[in-house]
């Protein structure tokens, strides 16, 4: 006997239109029919939104007008019209029917014969009609025990798709059509690189994909396959490196049918009307569904359990396996998620393999097994019981004990290099710079591989890393690389004219002591440790001062934000470019790149030629002393979570974070940009997102008339704004310095090197870094208040008419005077907010760092 529906209330037309889609997802889900009335012309018009189940012969395709909910919303109140004159009308999400309107007095309205709702259908009442129509739905099939058996057997000699890995396949059977298979692994375990693999194996087999990216771009797809494809170094193809057999793997992937949708508005909808268009379609893979809510990714948060109904009734509308990716293993997320096949991805502390747990529908975990992670190639391997050395082609310098290069190919020094360099590419030891440490991966695998061609295009950036004067860290391992380098560079570098020495006041220490020559959103200058305390008796305990500084404020900050939000909400806007730094050369000043030897190695060195119309006179450089710590006596941030706050008609002095704005035009050519650098990078629509010490200055600047227009404010970020959260660490800095200047020597030198990482530390970019504090916004805001400062000095002295011929980074500035006298806006000295002046002949180069 049929169940009695559910009636969940009577409700008006007007408010079933605004409600539609809750009503439909009530149905779906609940079970619940709700009554729905609208008067026309003093007579009632009733009619049932009610499950399918309730009138199955809405499944029929074509059988009664169907609606999307969004077109149904539009024309609501014609489709309540006609549903209550006896033609029900279906409504879908997407291609899916999930629920129809129909005629709420069966007594009155007569449906035709293949239209009859069966028995049980709910009147206006919500009872039973005590005399139901006998009318039943035709064509229903009932299929034996034996019919079913002969099915199932007929279909189980096909197997489903591979995943591309055998132990994969052996645990779940393959990816089978009209399932959703989810994939739950916590960032960074790899999850999409199963949806990658069952992707590549599908288009082995020249069968079509779509590829439903929320979150990477097509870029980043591509590039994965690529790597995993070919066996490449992912973070080198990054880099836009390929080698010649990379090129080859490019062009056979060239045509091969896999479709990408990587826009920012990607929804489950969107993804089920798509995959209908796309002929033959064989695999959708949904990468990926993000647990912490995002505005622009439809595909997180709270639309995460609608979104996999839609993508389940698509694996079974369409009769293709749906593979979606998800951002957690969290039990509680994952189990509200209507998938067929859950593998959850877990990573133990120690081990070296990669778990996957398989979990069927109703049945609970029905396997286990495991897989070898291959991260610099961004795939996973099956794990085997001895693993096979790596062949020549995937060789790469990233795998432990590996094998002895060839003596048939390339340079003794291009052997030596490679071998110096093994420690830091294969990830053992840390502290280069990502693109240093991509190029000499590259060279180990031309040289593993043979592949000459590949090492001759390698031997000029090799060489010009090696003439740059590479840092590398105080250890065994970094003076054995720079050794190597050294030795590489020797035979590489053709003589050059000497050049005549600077004077004595061109080549005294002037130490940047702040300053990060090259910044990279994903280069912290960090090594493994530094998020260590200093030991007792340190000489400047930096990072536990900082540490101290911040947990006394009383507004109880937030110093780390959750690993799981990192992806989502203001953090991935923040990027390095938000310093604001000027890297400005004034218009008629000439600027030439010069070879300049430092402690034995080859740098270069700017020299800037002044015009005769600037009259006689010298170059001073002013370098401001202690530019970051003595930002930190005042920087306007947030200590606690940034909320959306949206557009803002004018700026809120109360409040803080970031902003995106408007760059705004700058009519002064003898001052760079206010912006700097980020003036430089704007986006299609000419806007940048910036810290709050910027929007004060061009409020202010915009205040004092130097500005035409006002900051427009697109779109912000903000919490309650706080000036001192760093103040006691300042103060602590401050006081050392002036006791250790006089000393000098390395107590001076550890001073400085301590403090310089207990501020990286505020944004560490390594995953696995177990720095006490992962806030970019306050990075960023300390490092733009820094160049606040220093633009603002430089812009007085341009009031007061001095003649600024150069502006870089947070310290340095270059002007033109007469004579050995430094601006008067300046306070020459060594304390903080003091500057040390150098005075520089026309004709000679720039010093910088420990120039």
């Amino acid at each position: 006997m049929s169940q009695l529906p559910r009636l969940q209330k009577t409700t008006s037309a007007s408010d079933a239109r605004r409600d539609l889609y809750a009503l439909a997802k009530s149905a779906v889900d609940e079970g619940i029919t709700t009554l729905i009335h609208k008067s026309v012309n003093k007579r009632v018009e009733r009619v049932l939104l009610a499950p399918l189940d309730r009138f199955p012969a809405a499944r029929k395709a074509d059988a009664f007008p169907t609606w999307t909910l969004s077109a149904a919303q539009k024309e609501f109140g014609t489709l309540i019209s006609r549903a209550a004159g006896g033609e029900p009308q279906v409504l879908r999400r997407s291609s899916t029917a999930i629920a129809v309107l129909l005629p709420a007095d069966l007594n009155e309205r007569a449906l035709s014969p293949d239209t009859a709702a069966p028995e049980g259908v709910a009147t206006a009442g919500g009872a039973v009609p005590s005399q139901p129509t006998p009318i039943r739905e035709r064509g229903r099939r009932l299929a034996t025990l034996g019919d079913a058996i002969g099915a199932v057997l007929a279909t189980g000699s096909a197997p489903g798709l591979s995943f591309g890995l055998a132990r994969l396949d052996e645990a779940t059977g393959g990816l089978h059509p009209g399932r959703l298979v989810l994939v739950a692994a916590e960032p960074q375990v790899g999850g999409s690189l199963i949806g990658l693999a069952a992707a590549r194996a599908a288009l082995a087999r020249g069968a079509r994909v779509l590829y439903a990216a929320s979150g990477p771009s097509s870029a980043d797809i591509t590039r994965r396959i690529i790597a995993a494809e070919a066996g490449g170094d992912y973070a080198r193809l990054k880099a836009g490196v390929f080698t010649a057999d990379e090129q080859k793997v490019v062009e056979r992937l060239r045509h091969a049918p896999l479709l990408i949708d990587d826009g920012s508005d990607l929804t489950a909808e969107a993804i089920a009307d798509t995959a209908p268009l796309a002929d033959d379609l064989a695999l959708v893979v949904v990468d990926r569904l993000q647990r912490a809510y995002n505005p622009r990714l439809p595909l997180s948060g709270e639309n995460l359990m609608e979104a996999s109904q839609v993508l389940r009734e698509l694996a079974r509308s369409q009769n293709v396996p749906v593979l979606a990716v998800l951002d957690t293993d969290d039990p509680a997320i994952v189990n509200l998620l209507d998938a067929d096949v859950i593998l959850t991805l877990t990573n133990a502390p120690g081990q070296q393999v990669t778990t996957v747990t398989v979990t069927e529908r109703d049945l609970g975990i029905i396997a286990t097994t495991s897989l070898r992670p291959d991260l610099a190639h961004a795939r996973f391997c099956d794990t085997t019981p001895s693993p096979a050395p790596p062949s020549a082609a995937t060789v790469t310098g990233a795998s432990t004990g590996a094998e002895a290069l060839p003596d048939t190919v390339g340079t003794v020094a291009d052997r030596e290099l490679a071998e110096a360099a093994l420690p830091f590419t294969s990830g053992a030891v840390k502290g280069l710079p990502a693109q240093a440490t991509r190029l000499l991966a590259a060279l180990r695998t031309a040289l593993a591989g043979a592949h000459v061609k590949d090492l001759d295009d390698l031997h000029t950036p090799l060489k010009e890393l090696a003439a740059a004067g590479l840092q590398t860290p105080d250890s065994a391992e970094g003076r054995h690389l720079a050794a190597a380098l050294h030795a590489y560079n020797v035979p590489a570098i053709a003589p050059e004219p000497t050049l005549e020495a600077p004077p004595a006041a061109a080549v005294g220490a002037s130490v940047a002591e702040d300053a990060d020559e090259v910044r990279r959103d994903d280069d912290d200058g960090l090594v493994p440790g530094d998020e260590l305390d200093e030991p007792e008796g340190a000489i400047f305990p930096a990072l536990r001062i900082l540490k101290e500084s911040v947990a006394r404020s009383k507004m109880h900050p937030v110093p780390v934000v959750r690993s799981e939000e990192r992806e989502a909400g203001p953090w991935p806007l923040i990027s390095e470019d938000m310093d604001g730094e000027p890297g400005w050369v004034h218009p008629d000043v000439t600027s030439t790149r010069v070879a300049h030897e430092r402690d034995g190695k080859r740098v270069r060195r700017d020299q800037l030629d002044v015009p005769a119309s600037f009259g006689d006179g010298l170059m001073c450089l002013v370098d401001r002393n202690g530019s970051f710590p003595s930002a930190c006596s005042a920087v306007p941030l947030a200590p606690n979570k940034l909320l959306h706050t949206g557009p803002l008609d004018v700026f809120d002095k109360s409040q803080a974070g970031i902003y995106q704005i408007t760059v705004p035009a700058w009519n002064h050519p003898g001052m760079p940009h206010p912006l700097g650098r980020l003036a430089e990078r704007p986006d299609e629509q000419g806007r940048v997102w910036v810290t709050t010490p910027h929007i004060k200055m061009l409020e202010r600047l915009h205040r004092d008339g130097h500005l035409t227009d006002r900051v427009s404010i697109h779109d912000s970020w903000t919490g309650k704004a706080n000036e001192s959260l760093f103040k006691p660490f300042y103060q602590a800095t401050k006081e050392a310095r002036a006791e250790l200047i006089q000393a000098g020597g390395e107590p001076y030198q550890n001073y400085k090197t301590r403090l310089s990482i207990a501020l990286r530390l505020l944004w560490p970019k390594r995953p696995e870094s177990r720095s006490p504090f992962w806030r970019p916004d306050w990075r960023m805001s300390m490092v733009a208040e820094a160049s606040v400062r220093h633009w603002t000095v430089a812009f007085k002295a341009v009031q007061a008419g001095h003649t600024l011929i150069a502006l870089r980074n947070v310290d340095a500035a270059l002007f033109w005077v007469p004579d050995e006298t430094a601006p008067d806006t300046y306070r020459v000295g060594t304390g903080f907010g003091e500057v040390k002046a150098k005075f520089i002949q026309p004709g000679t180069f720039i010093p910088e760092g420990d120039d």
